[in-house]
């Protein structure tokens, strides 16, 4: 079953080969959709997408900090392909700092990509969207939102990703009238290159304990999570934050 043939979707920040970005991408296009990744290096977003299976998906380059940047992704999308369906606001950075040892640098760097980046992306495609009075805003959040931290993100990745979810209920409601839908998902502990090789057996151990299911997430089990946000099956879902934490928060 394909849920999303003849669908367009832009997923920021998806080149890295075993990022949540990618697996996102890969499975959308599995679905039928029109994938264009951007990532800051053209080069690796045009590898990242001809890599994916079907045709005709693109590359772009573009840093989600610049709202120009994000505009001209945004254009060039609407120019080649003609519409944009869907968005994957996944582009992220975090760093493992402490309360005390955030400077303006470390702040600014972190909002910046994961706050920021996520409303200039979105800005840049909502004319498209609300013109077709169709589409699906999918942010990437973290599970370090909800409960304040607790293995790699500092305090400020944490407030970026809260930020980011009192950015996408806003957004929900503000764009319901128009058909145009934004939801957030909030992984836990995955395992993708920024987790790669920072953890002890023992941080690894503690982590898993507290982890019902027992293991650590996949890109795939949040890529699941997203093409259910883009697609159809979602159509009265907005304004919501799915936990994909293999049980490890439970409200």
């Amino acid at each position: 079953m394909s849920l999303l043939n003849g669908k367009i979707a832009i997923v920021t920040g998806a080149a890295s080969p075993r990022g949540l970005g990618k697996a996102t991408a890969r499975l959308l296009a599995q679905h039928g959709a029109t994938v264009v990744i951007t990532d800051l290096d053209a080069g690796e977003a045009e590898a990242a997408a001809a890599d994916l299976p079907g045709t005709g998906h693109l590359g772009f380059a573009g840093t989600v900090v610049d709202k120009a940047a994000c505009e001209a992704v945004a254009k060039a999308v609407l120019d080649a392909l003609g519409r944009i369906d869907i968005l994957v606001n996944n582009a992220g950075i975090t760093q493992p700092l402490k309360l005390m040892e955030i400077g303006a640098e470390h702040y600014d760097a972190v909002t910046d990509v994961n706050l920021r980046g996520t409303l200039y992306m979105s800005q840049a495609v909502i004319p498209a969207m609300r013109e077709q009075k169709s589409g699906s805003i999918v942010n990437m959040s973290s599970v370090s939102a909800q409960r304040g931290g607790g293995i790699f993100g500092g305090p400020h990745y944490s407030a970026a990703k809260a930020g980011v979810l009192g950015l996408t209920k806003a957004m929900a409601r503000e764009l319901a009238p128009d058909n145009v839908r934004a939801n957030a998902i909030c992984p836990g502990f995955i395992a993708t290159d920024i987790t790669a090789g920072k953890l002890t057996d023992e941080m690894r151990a503690q982590v898993l304990a507290g982890i019902p299911m027992g293991r650590a997430g996949t890109a795939e089990d949040v890529a699941g999570c997203a093409l259910f946000l883009a697609s159809d099956l979602s159509a009265y879902c907005t304004g919501t934050e799915v936990d994909v934490n293999g049980g490890s928060l439970i409200h």
